[in-house]
């Protein structure tokens, strides 16, 4: 994996805390009389279903999801957090997006699509080779590790420049977010 200024924890620590201004900022509008609705508040983690696997459709990709197994709409992060075994640093978003909180209404289920190897010439090269995959939908959860030989990949996941897409509405729309987003053939946010 190439070397980056922004590790897991820094990439944690902003999500996190764009979250909780998120939720934070409602506090205020509402005391003040206006009719703004309340954003609900992060998922508990009990209440997430993280899940990975290989897709069907593209080569080199995985397909995330998370359920919201709760009565209540909550906010995951818009994001998944992705990283590779002891590898330092997570999968960047495509397209460049802040972090921010999604709503995720209950018992809806979101997806992202990741592609581990960039198409880059210094990729063979300088890939990486990890044994896991570790996922979470909330910076400060916990999240799944997921053994890559479950995904498809039993000599190992090659990493290099990862990147992953914003939570969609289904895998057909993650994945096709991300071959867009990779092969610059557009942008399109979630």
């Amino acid at each position: 994996m190439r070397v980056r200024r922004a590790t897991a924890a820094t990439v944690t620590a902003v999500a996190l805390t764009a979250l909780t201004a998120s939720t934070a900022l409602v506090a205020p509008a509402a005391s003040a009389g206006t009719a703004t609705a309340a954003k609900p508040a992060p998922c508990a983690e009990k209440n997430l279903t993280v899940r990975a696997e290989p897709s069907d459709d593209s080569d080199g990709v995985l397909r995330l999801s998370v359920r919201n197994d709760s009565a209540r709409a909550c906010l995951v992060d818009r994001v998944p957090t992705v990283t590779y075994g002891d590898l330092d640093g997570a999968a960047l978003p495509v397209p460049t997006v802040r972090h921010a909180g999604r709503s995720l209404a209950p018992h809806t289920t979101v997806y992202a699509a990741v592609l581990s190897l960039s198409d880059s010439k210094d990729a063979d090269d300088e890939a990486r080779t990890v044994m896991s995959l570790h996922v979470a939908a909330v910076p400060d959860h916990d999240g799944r590790t997921f053994q890559v030989l479950k995904l498809g990949a039993p000599a190992g996941l090659a990493v290099y420049d990862p990147v992953t897409t914003l939570w969609q509405s289904s895998p057909h729309r993650a994945t096709q977010v991300l071959l867009e987003e990779t092969t610059g053939r557009g942008i399109i946010a979630a």
